[in-house]
């Protein structure tokens, strides 16, 4: 017993050294108990996994970074899926917000419907890079440094909603779509984000959308004039 104290005390003073570090940017358990009543994730009854990253590292990810604890069930067992999720928040801005964006063409695909985050620690960048801006994913990920890789579509959501309830209704990738590491059945790229569009067309919501691709059943058919 004494040496499960001293481990969560240990534990919590890791966490308060890294949230001096990060400040809002660090999501852990006891900020997912605090939104526990309106983001709905549950927490293995078991130890916080152990961060792969250490404190000089995330010092240098300070202001760029979420850190975040991923967890592949909801806080009544059912698994945490972008279905599930999308469930929970809705598609009706006129119900509440904030919500994701109507439409449902995903609800039956592999990455939306199966798909959760394991229990462990996600770092995922709070801004597009500037240098990828206009390039397909393809054109990316040839840049990509060997500690780099495409977020999932779970990760995105999941972090976006986590960020908002504890941080004040602030929105990442507000008016930015991002390319994604999942694929759709036919193996186009899911690109997701952007709540608000800039132009003021499209409504709020979380937009989970895919890109489509070039490939042998595109063409052109003339028409004569």
């Amino acid at each position: 017993m004494e040496r499960k104290k001293e481990f969560v005390r240990n534990e919590e003073l890791m966490f308060a050294r890294i949230k001096k570090i990060l400040g809002k940017d660090f999501i852990g358990p006891d900020e997912l108990k605090k939104i526990r009543r309106v983001f709905h994730a549950g927490l293995p009854d078991k130890p916080t996994p152990k961060l792969p990253w250490t404190e000089a590292r995330l010092k240098k990810m300070r202001g760029a970074y979420v850190l975040i604890l991923g967890t592949p069930t909801d806080d009544k067992g059912r698994k945490l899926t972008l279905v599930r999720m999308r469930s929970i928040f809705g598609w009706d801005l006129k119900k509440s917000e904030p919500c994701f964006y109507n439409q449902d063409w995903y609800m039956k695909e592999a990455f939306a419907a199966g798909k959760t985050l394991g229990y462990k620690w996600y770092l995922i960048g709070k801004n597009i890079l500037s240098k990828t801006r206009g390039k397909s994913p393809n054109a990316i990920s040839m840049s990509l440094k060997k500690d780099e890789t495409f977020p999932s579509a779970i990760l995105t959501a999941y972090t976006f909603f986590a960020y908002y309830f504890l941080n004040k209704k602030s929105r990442l990738w507000k008016h930015d779509f991002i390319w994604g590491s999942d694929r759709d059945r036919n193996k186009d790229a899911v690109y997701t984000g952007r709540y608000a569009d800039p132009d003021k067309i499209n409504k709020n919501g979380f937009n989970i959308h895919r890109y489509l691709s070039i490939g042998p059943r595109y063409g052109f058919v003339s028409q004569i004039l």
